[in-house]
């Protein structure tokens, strides 16, 4: 008796609206940017023009209100855009932590005045935005940062040197976590610099990672670097305030590694499901044999148990109720599945698995950065049990 194939899954948060945006994001990417991988791959970056020609297309800021510049969505807008970047094995190209990171830390915290001038740039592309936080002694504890910024006159003085910065090579504004006080949380605050012609700002190497090769990642230097009093993010009253809004914002953050980790996941277990079909081994299909149509069925399955945590965390935040322990355990579990979904997947491939031409060998690379950024895995667990 053959079996009816399982009925198709509708994420609940989904509408009519977002499906329109999903095709735009597509075709976009379709057209736009998978005919340039190989190329951007080598070049360790994509082109500056892609970030003018993905605000051309509206795909910047979604989340960003219309009176800044931008689509005047929410987060679910961001969340289908990174669903499709994943399921079109891009891995390079920083546009979450442009529109669903940087963007909504000027938003959530600038004043008026910065939100005007900075956010329309970033939702046309003109404006590249990054945040440069971890330095080369300091990951996850955020408190134990040394880049410092001591007012002199109507300017920062800004000294230090920021690490794992993406989209470092063409940022425009870098959110930098400086200390502007004392030890600890307290004395932390976010300064905006511009970077263009910005005497004391430099880029530094472009780092060498295991995947998301051309993903511009880099290290930042500041020395003497004068930026604008204006600029500390919220203006005066945002003195000190860096700790807090970095914690209220990175449960967003983590959210949308998991909404990538849950996506490549599934795009690895769909690309395992369609090999499989075609690779003959002793004659047939080597979905013929029960060994891997059972581990294809649990792949599947455990795809599918993490898509609805992820799409039960979407629903929570949309409502403005996800707290961050909750946020944490659909970043840890995700990023955990991705991993060895991906690993699973790519033995049903062989030794083509393990060929780069092959996306999921580019995809098996890529996705282990996923549990170590936006706060390691192991950090998860700790704060979620905390709130036990």
């Amino acid at each position: 008796m053959h079996m009816l194939a399982p009925a198709p899954y509708r994420s609940p948060w989904m509408t009519e609206d977002l499906d329109d945006v999903r095709a735009l994001a597509r075709t976009f990417f379709e057209r736009e940017l998978t005919p340039h991988v190989d190329r951007w791959s080598k070049a360790g970056a994509v082109d500056r023009e892609f970030w003018n020609r993905a605000g051309e297309a509206g795909l910047l800021c979604m989340s960003i209100p219309e009176e800044y510049g931008g689509g005047g969505g929410t987060f679910a807008h961001e969340a289908v855009i990174a669903e499709e970047q994943a399921r079109a094995v891009d891995d390079g190209w920083g546009s979450q932590v442009h529109s669903a990171i940087v963007a909504h830390y000027i938003l959530a915290y600038g004043t008026e005045e910065q939100k005007q001038r900075w956010l329309p740039g970033m939702a046309s592309g003109e404006l590249v935005g990054a945040i440069a936080m971890t330095e080369p002694g300091a990951g996850s504890d955020l408190q134990a940062l040394r880049t410092s910024a001591s007012l002199d006159g109507e300017h920062y003085v800004v000294d230090g040197s920021k690490t794992f910065v993406s989209n470092g090579l063409h940022a425009d504004l870098v959110v930098i976590v400086v200390r502007t006080g004392g030890e600890g949380g307290r004395g932390l605050s976010l300064i905006v610099a511009e970077t263009t012609d910005l005497p004391g700002f430099s880029r530094g190497r472009q780092l060498e990672k295991v995947g998301l090769k051309y993903q511009d990642t880099m290290e930042l230097f500041f020395e003497d670097m004068r930026v604008p009093a204006d600029n500390v993010l919220g203006g005066e009253a945002g003195l000190g305030r860096g700790f807090v809004q970095l914690m209220q914002q990175l449960g967003q953050e983590r959210l949308i590694i998991a909404v990538t980790a849950v996506a490549a996941a599934e795009t690895a277990v769909r690309l395992a499901v369609d090999y499989a079909k075609e690779r003959e081994a002793f004659g047939r299909p080597i979905l013929a044999f029960q060994n891997l149509r059972f581990e294809l069925a649990e792949c599947t399955t455990e795809a599918l148990a993490t898509r609805t945590l992820v799409d039960h965390c979407i629903g929570l935040h949309l409502q403005g109720r996800l707290d961050p322990a909750t946020a944490s355990m659909a970043k840890y579990f995700a990023t955990d599945k991705q991993c060895e979904l991906i690993d699973r997947a790519l033995q049903v491939f062989g030794g083509y698995g393990f060929m780069t031409e092959y996306p999921i060998a580019r995809m098996y690379a890529s996705a282990r950065v996923q549990k170590i950024y936006g706060g390691t895995n192991e950090i998860m667990k700790e704060l979620i049990g905390r709130s036990l």
